[in-house]
């Protein structure tokens, strides 16, 4: 059983993040220390230097020729069953909303919903959390074990949800040029009026399609909170008439992502500590100590900023549960009970036992990652379900790790 010592080691790992995202919420709602352009620079701060340097840090540490294959291939078939069924969501999703009358445009985007709740369910916070929590739990080696998953959601599956968000991003992009008028300005800023100042995105099929509607257009329709009366009516079947389209192609979306990846500083960093780390380990060549600790001193500011980050923002928000209390009952319930399940199912399928499958399903109910957020926030795509997970989850995850380890002993025991 965990002892006393053991999870003081953990309470007191966890305590400084709690402090950390304590100041950031104190200096911006109490303090009133900081403003919105000062939290936005901590933020490009964190997102294009100290976790690109922590990233570094951490694969460049991981020795890859040491690795469990078994529980990096239970890791990974996780994520892909998650994927499949967002998949088959999308499609079902798609397929759904273009049978019916409604507009595509009033849907969240399927890409923003899939990314966020990929990252809910099997993007733990393995660094930060989960070292010292089972180092507390099941030992030393433990600690080894959870630093191995961390190297593929580092290599892999950050980099690809970059690319998503990337890809998002290219899309408005590539749409956004086309929505342009000589005899316009877009926002309605100085002069006269413009017709077209209010830009809506809709997928339809595989291509982006950009639709423009008139500022009176879209004044009747919020009228009376969103209600559809008489004037709104009209207004969306005249808009329906005179609706420009223009499709951007879906191959120069992607080239536009791919670019835009291939200048993001984590990716770089990811890649450059995975070639460090196969030429360190197999030659047994140490980093020089100057070099070492000038990555430290940078990127050891990357978990208490992040952090920090989170407290800012949470400060932002007109409520403590941003993302509204229905939101949040859904996140907790895929970080802390759907990504611990689909990674018991991945665990028994690939033949894990013992410590082992244990160690995979607990580190799976730890809370979200820091990580997470910051990217969320960098992109704009449902940061306020991000940071609730993340505060949230901190809040929640020791007792529900403990469950979890007290569940797996009972059941382990049972069955021997």
């Amino acid at each position: 059983m965990i002892s006393g010592s053991d999870l003081y080691r953990v309470v007191s790992a966890m305590a400084p993040l709690y402090t950390a995202m304590g100041l950031g919420y104190a200096s911006v709602r109490w303090w009133r220390v900081l403003s919105a352009d000062h939290c936005a620079g901590i933020g490009r701060f964190v997102a294009v230097l100290a976790v690109p340097l922590l990233v570094f840090r951490i694969v460049a540490g991981n020795n890859p020729y040491a690795m469990n294959p078994r529980l990096l291939l239970a890791d990974s078939l996780e994520k892909l069953l998650l994927l499949a069924a967002l998949l088959l969501w999308a499609l079902l999703r798609r397929r759904s909303s273009s049978s019916s009358s409604s507009s595509s445009s009033s849907s969240p985007p399927l890409l923003a919903w899939a990314v966020t709740v990929f990252s809910l369910a099997t993007l733990p916070n393995t660094a930060i959390i989960g070292i010292p929590l089972l180092n507390g739990m099941y030992g030393p080696d433990a600690g080894v074990l959870v630093a191995q998953i961390i190297f593929p959601q580092l290599i892999v599956w950050y980099n690809l949800i970059i690319f998503v968000y990337e890809l998002i991003a290219a899309r408005r992009t590539a749409a956004a040029p086309r929505s342009e008028n000589p005899n316009t300005s877009i926002g309605g800023g100085g002069g006269d009026t413009a017709d077209f100042d209010i830009t809506v995105l809709v997928s339809e099929g595989g291509d982006m399609v950009l639709s423009k509607m008139t500022k009176e257009e879209e004044n009747a329709g919020a009228g009376d909170g969103g209600g559809k009366n008489a004037a709104a009516v009209a207004a969306e079947e005249e808009e329906t008439r005179r609706r420009e389209t223009e499709v951007v192609p879906v191959r120069k979306v992607m080239a536009v992502a791919v670019r835009k990846l291939a200048k993001v500083p984590s990716t770089y960093a990811s890649f450059l500590g995975l070639l460090w780390s196969l030429i360190a380990f197999r030659y047994g060549i140490q980093m020089p100590t100057i070099i070492d600790g000038s990555l430290s001193i940078i990127s050891s500011t990357a978990v208490g900023l992040s952090m920090f980050s989170v407290g800012t923002f949470m400060a932002r928000q007109p409520r403590f549960i941003s993302c509204g209390y229905r939101m949040a009952i859904i996140a907790t319930v895929i970080k802390f009970l759907v990504g611990p399940l689909i990674m018991a199912g991945a665990s028994l399928a690939v033949g894990l036992r013992g410590t082992l499958l244990r160690v995979a399903i607990v580190q799976a109910a730890l809370p979200l990652a820091v990580l997470s957020f910051v990217y969320a926030e960098e992109y704009k795509l449902h940061p306020d379900i991000m940071s609730t997970a993340v505060i949230t989850g901190n809040f929640v995850s020791l007792p529900v790790t403990i469950l979890y380890y007290i569940l797996l002993g009972l059941c382990c025991t049972k069955h021997s």
